[in-house]
């Protein structure tokens, strides 16, 4: 059972690796076929997620996910994790470069199909973001200022502003501990690892 923590840990962080630096066969190989995937600005098929990351990679936004150990737990061909991330973009706003600062975790669930483990499943939720200058500018006060940021929820209001700022919608909902989907995604991952 712990060499299956590790096979799954091993997946977590790799997944890290190969989204941020492009590598699209090996981000593609760590889902098992009819994979879905749920972060702020994709919810579906992890196929069309990893296509919709390699038609974006390098036009506008840089991003670094900076992965803790993940906590796996294991029960039989199944496993589910749970992953702090740090994930940390760098793009421009109204031609302003800014950085932002996402914190949050990654809930996953894994398989093990004909003894290899992929994972199945992974959303994202979020718990406190921040949006700074590369630069400190009085540009980048009043823009904020006329942002309208605080329309969003505290959990992953920069994200949100970010995300609509590069011309791109929520994928609803957007997960954060306390909404009520949100709890029920933790309900159903743990029924699942039980066997349901």
């Amino acid at each position: 059972m712990d060499s299956d923590k590790t096979i799954c840990a091993e997946l977590v962080q790799a997944w890290g690796f190969a989204r941020d630096q492009g590598k699209w066969d090996d981000l593609l190989a760590i889902f098992h076929s009819g994979g879905e995937i749920a972060v702020s600005w994709f919810r579906g098929p992890y196929p069309e997620f990893v296509a919709h990351c390699q038609r974006n990679f390098g036009k506008g936004s840089e991003a670094k996910h900076l992965l803790w150990p993940a906590r796996v737990a294991v029960n039989g061909a199944r496993a589910t994790a749970e992953t702090s991330v740090a994930i940390l973009v760098r793009q421009s706003i109204e031609g302003i470069a800014v950085d932002l600062t996402s914190q949050g975790r990654f809930l996953d669930r894994l398989e093990r199909r004909d003894g290899v483990w992929r994972m199945i499943e992974r959303a994202a939720l979020y718990e406190k973001d921040r949006l700074d200058p590369v630069e400190p500018s009085p540009k980048f006060d009043a823009m904020m200022a006329g942002a309208g940021a605080q329309k969003y929820p505290a959990q992953y209001r920069y994200m949100a502003y970010r995300v609509h700022a590069a011309g791109r919608s929520l994928a609803e909902p957007v997960h954060y501990d306390g909404r009520p989907e949100t709890e029920a995604l933790k309900q159903r991952y743990a029924q699942w690892l039980k066997g349901a």
